[in-house]
């Protein structure tokens, strides 16, 4: 409620800004105004065979018991499903994102096309399988539109999915549905209505290896790298044993640990309540059963997991969590204790995944400074404080700056030093690269993947789903010299390291200023929340990049190794399988003193690249900043009293901190370097529920001291 009567009063301060002799003031406000909208949705990225019990899983984490269809079903590993909050209107709706139809003639005889054509589509060419007729249901694919639909029961709309999402027909669907759409479909959003969970978290059912269109691999990477929250779904029987699952897990470890932002991975056991031969037990004894074995089943994996060295050097132990669920017993009205079920628990975890709170806090703390600069701006008065303050401030700016740069040039020398190593051992060792080539498969079949692989860049999907990468593989040894360091430089929770670090100490100090300078009190409460800001944004810029700067290594060596992959592409008859591995092996000793010094010097430049965006942002955007708030004034700018007060007691009531105890905490700050050495004092003032009660008690101390 907070969020949306600040947001209207912003809109029309927005609109009210419209005074052509001061453009710059104005488009200067204007702009500050547009970038406090904020809508970024916690992605959770959810893995796991097909069986595994994923969409029981996320119905029961969400409460909707037939949103997604369960059973003996199987879907489409090429589709992906997102799960999201409907804030429109109060229907269940899906929109369906169709490949381009380029992309689909491409691709007509890679894949099984029987669903859509049945066996008509063995007697016709590409031309002919693009005749309308064959998408009357689904105009829009041809059209390049999304479809939407929309309904009044989860139920409804799961069934008017099917076609698009499934590749069978099995039990619990409509024997009538006979052409199915899926294989045109790139991504489905599925939104919920009337869902407070889904408000600010997606869930997005995932392929394990991403798809074979080109279009839904690009995709499928995308949201992987985006994930905050991995969710590693397995059947309890053999969850610690199952490959497919830690296959997974390693396949897209470097996706969502240094080239992603994930920070927390969850393998999650499902269907804990299935055991056989129990029937004859009491309940209590059934209970104790179940608790014990889904206890050893954590510790299984839990041991499996840190057998994972290569995963771990993108991940800490506190970022690996074992949950046993059951959906079926959580789903169950009659349940006498949903928390043994511990879908409470990922629940829990969801709603804390999104802080609303202070995400509201966040807005109207830019929306407080802001109006307070608009305010401030009126009042042509203290003109020999604002020249003060200035002078003050940008000498500040220079004394930070330097400290800032200092440390994350460390980092690129540490960077530099680690690369230098990984690229020598990849010029003795890059031979061991092409064991993804050289699989233990007949002739015949590794043929047909040695010309997949030249045909798609050097990538390429088995029918099984294993992913074949050799450009990754050819990159693993400079990717290894890296990543422990990586993940120190570049914690994917934003706190710690020599770029986050430095953007957290990063401060002008304007709580001193403004118990000094009362005359500019307004423009300095705005500069400390732009300051705020630009350190929010900033920290989100690094995370944006550290990933480009992660995955240049293998970007770099697939571009090198492109005109390679056409050349060998080109053979044809007998021994082309042998001339095809001759002429990529050829091909890497011959450019190996080349490529992968050149994957080195293009990760450090964007590296460099990073030190200068982060640099040049702080000096430029704080320099502009003091410069409109303390050197410009503008009486014909709207008053925006009325509005400060509204905002400003929104801020309090949120747990802000006000003028009066900016003040009290860097009285209480003085009052702790006086009292360095008593601990007990230092407890009590570094709280601030204490303070307002200590104000007078604290001007009787500052009044002996001093």
């Amino acid at each position: 409620m907070i969020l949306s009567e600040v947001k209207a009063l912003m809109r029309s301060v927005d609109i009210s800004l419209h005074n052509p002799d001061n453009t710059k003031l104005n488009a200067f406000l204007k702009t500050k105004i547009m970038d406090l909208e904020t809508d970024k949705r916690e992605l959770v990225g959810v893995f796991g065979r097909t069986g595994a019990g994923k969409s029981s899983l996320i119905n029961a984490v969400i409460g909707e018991k037939k949103l997604l269809p369960t059973g003996s079903i199987s879907a489409c590993t090429s589709v992906m499903i997102k799960v999201e909050a409907n804030r429109h209107n109060h229907k269940y709706e899906a929109d369906i994102e169709f490949i381009t139809a380029e992309e689909w003639k491409d691709e007509l005889w890679s894949i099984n096309l029987s669903g859509l054509y049945g066996d008509e589509w063995k007697e016709k060419t590409p031309e002919n399988v693009m005749d309308n007729k064959y998408f009357r249901e689904n105009s829009e694919f041809l059209k390049s539109r999304k479809k939407t639909l929309s309904c009044d029961s989860a139920q409804e709309l799961t069934a008017k999915l099917v076609m698009y999402t499934r590749n069978n027909t099995k039990q619990g669907e409509s024997k009538e549905v006979k052409r199915r759409y899926w294989p045109q479909v790139k991504c489905v959003t599925v939104r919920v209505p009337n869902n407070d969970l889904l408000q600010h978290v997606t869930l997005i059912d995932l392929p394990g290896n991403g798809g074979r269109n080109k279009s839904r691999d690009e995709m499928w990477k995308g949201i992987v790298e985006s994930c905050s929250t991995v969710w590693i779904v397995a059947g309890i029987d053999r969850a610690a044993s199952e490959r497919e699952s830690w296959e997974i897990l390693q396949n897209v470890s470097g996706l969502i640990g240094n080239g992603g932002k994930c920070q927390h991975i969850h393998f999650i056991c499902t269907k804990s309540d299935d055991i056989e031969d129990l029937d004859d037990h009491s309940a209590d004894a059934i209970r104790a059963c179940i608790f014990k074995r889904n206890m050893e089943a954590k510790e299984e994996v839990l041991e499996e997991f840190n057998k994972l060295q290569t995963i771990k050097k993108h991940f800490g132990d506190n970022s690996f969590k074992v949950f046993t669920v059951s959906s079926k017993e959580f789903l169950k009205e009659k349940h006498l204790n949903k928390e043994e079920t511990e879908i409470p628990k990922l629940q829990d975890f969801l709603k804390n995944l999104k802080d609303c709170h202070s995400e509201t806090l966040n807005y109207v703390s830019g929306a407080h400074g802001i109006l307070s600069l608009i305010q401030g701006a009126r009042c042509g008065e203290a003109d020999g404080q604002k020249t003060d303050v200035c002078e003050q401030l940008e000498n500040k700016i220079k004394h930070q700056l330097g400290p800032v740069k200092e440390e994350m040039i460390k980092a690129y020398r540490a960077f530099e030093t680690h690369l230098c190593e990984g690229v020598e051992t990849s010029k003795s060792s890059y031979e061991k690269s092409f064991k993804c080539i050289n699989p233990r498969t007949a002739g015949s079949a590794l043929h047909r993947i040695l010309t997949c692989v030249v045909n798609n860049g050097g990538v390429y999907q088995t029918k099984k789903g294993k992913k074949i990468n050799l450009n990754m593989e050819l990159a693993s040894f400079l990717t290894d010299s890296i990543d422990e360091e990586f993940r120190k430089t570049f914690p994917n929770d934003g706190k710690d390291g020599p770029f986050f670090g430095v953007i957290n100490k990063f401060s002008l100090d304007t709580e001193g200023l403004i118990q000094e300078y009362d005359g500019v009190k307004l423009q300095l409460i705005f500069l400390k929340t732009e300051e705020e800001k630009i350190k929010t944004k900033l920290k989100r810029e690094i995370r944006d990049r550290k990933k480009k700067i992660y995955n240049s290594l293998t970007e770099t060596i697939a571009n090198n190794m492109q005109d390679c992959y056409k050349r060998a592409a080109e053979f044809r008859g007998k021994g082309s399988m042998q001339n095809m591995k001759d002429m990529i092996g050829k091909h890497v000793f011959e450019s190996k003193n080349i490529m992968f010094d050149q994957a080195k010097q293009v990760m450090l430049k964007k590296l460099e690249d990073l030190v200068g965006y982060i640099w040049e942002t702080l000096e430029k955007t704080m320099k502009e900043s003091i410069e409109l708030s303390l050197k410009t004034n503008d009486n014909s700018i709207p008053d925006v009293s009325d509005k400060l007060t509204i905002v400003k007691n929104h801020y309090k009531q949120l747990g802000g901190i006000s003028e009066e105890e900016i003040c009290t905490e860097s009285t209480i700050r003085t009052i702790q370097d006086k009292f360095k050495d008593l601990t007990f004092c230092r407890q009590m003032l570094s709280n601030r529920l204490f303070a307002a009660l200590l104000n007078v008690l604290f001007s009787v101390i500052l009044s002996y001291i001093f």
